[in-house]
């Protein structure tokens, strides 16, 4: 069995062929190039394609790989929002996904945003680095006491509740389909919006989520709420939570995810002007972090990632039941 790994960098070949002995059956081939229309022919001659989250799988895209003769997408990466189901399915193309991969990986990244927005250490950093060591502009609130809203109540989610409770916090939740074994307390949104002095976001992007953050749901909010989003950029209003943070509304904003990411992420642009300005107006705000979607980055989640992509490749190739195949 041929797989061609679309976007790849040298960090995904490493975890990947640390496993390689393990299934002498597939051959892999690894590509820098992302999945666009205008690469999808490269994938002639091979059974399965694996992308990531940044990929391009639309319907374009799929119908191509459909000519070249591909039958199976492995997503390396839980979300698969791009993907278009409904081609795939049309196609006979086989989608599957890795649905959990070291939760811990990207709520500790979530709480590290919180921190860094909240006490300005990536501020306090740059002062420092210029001997600079004045506290004006670093001051921040204590978590202890106060109460976080977990907006999604996954692996992730759960993992995030754990890590706001170590800091002494109250825990309120909201899940379309609760945890009851979870012991959270689980309100509305609205009361969650309402209650929370941090709201983390960990919910997948849905045609129901899409823009969940915005004006309505931010004039919803304390003053002074922390927002960390560390899971898809679309679930909030760029220009709506600018506008609140200009208001005032925001106490510190963290970011590992934004609308605009898709076309530079994990690509390094600083030798170039980049198309529209909604990234470099989050960076003018003092109280905002942002990060390049790299909540996942650790070798405890590549490792995840590599043995579930390959046990999913191996699955498909011995006829075994797909566990982890997305279905329309």
């Amino acid at each position: 069995m041929k797989i061609l790994f679309y976007g790849t960098r040298d960090y995904d070949q490493i975890f990947f062929d640390r496993l390689k002995p393990e299934y002498p059956d597939i051959e892999f081939t690894f590509l820098e190039s992302n999945l666009y229309k205008e690469t999808a022919s490269l994938a002639a001659g091979y059974d399965g394609i694996c992308a990531f989250v940044n990929a391009d799988l639309g319907a374009e895209v799929i119908e191509e790989l459909r000519h070249q003769g591909i039958r199976l997408i492995l997503m390396r990466c839980a979300g698969y929002n791009n993907v278009d189901l409904n081609k795939t399915a049309e196609c006979g193309i086989k989608v599957l996904r890795v649905p959990g991969y070291s939760p811990e990986a990207v709520a500790e990244h979530a709480m590290a945003l919180v921190l860094t927005a909240n006490r300005h250490t990536h501020k306090a950093y740059i002062k420092c680095r210029e001997n600079n060591f004045s506290l004006n502009g670093l001051m921040g609130v204590n978590l202890y006491g106060k109460t976080a809203g977990i907006v999604g109540t996954g692996k992730i989610g759960l993992a995030m509740a754990r890590i706001c409770q170590g800091f002494g916090m109250k825990i309120v939740a909201y899940d379309l389909y609760p945890n009851e074994s979870s012991g959270l307390e689980y309100v509305s949104l609205d009361r969650l919006l309402a209650i929370s002095d941090l709201i983390s976001l960990h919910c997948p992007l849905t045609p129901e989520t899409h823009h969940m953050i915005n004006k309505k749901s931010i004039s919803r909010m304390k003053d002074g709420v922390i927002l960390v989003n560390t899971s898809r950029g679309e679930l909030i209003c760029t220009e709506d939570l600018i506008t609140g943070i200009r208001d005032h509304k925001f106490w510190a904003v963290g970011l590992d995810v934004y609308e605009e990411e898709s076309d530079f992420v994990y690509e390094d642009m600083s030798e170039y002007i980049l198309k529209t300005s909604t990234v470099q107006r989050l960076l003018s705000f003092p109280n905002v972090a942002l990060t390049s979607h790299q909540g996942f980055f650790t070798e405890e989640a590549l490792t995840n990632i590599a043995e579930t992509t390959l046990q999913n490749a191996e699955a498909f190739r011995t006829g075994m039941e797909l566990k982890n195949e997305i279905y329309l």
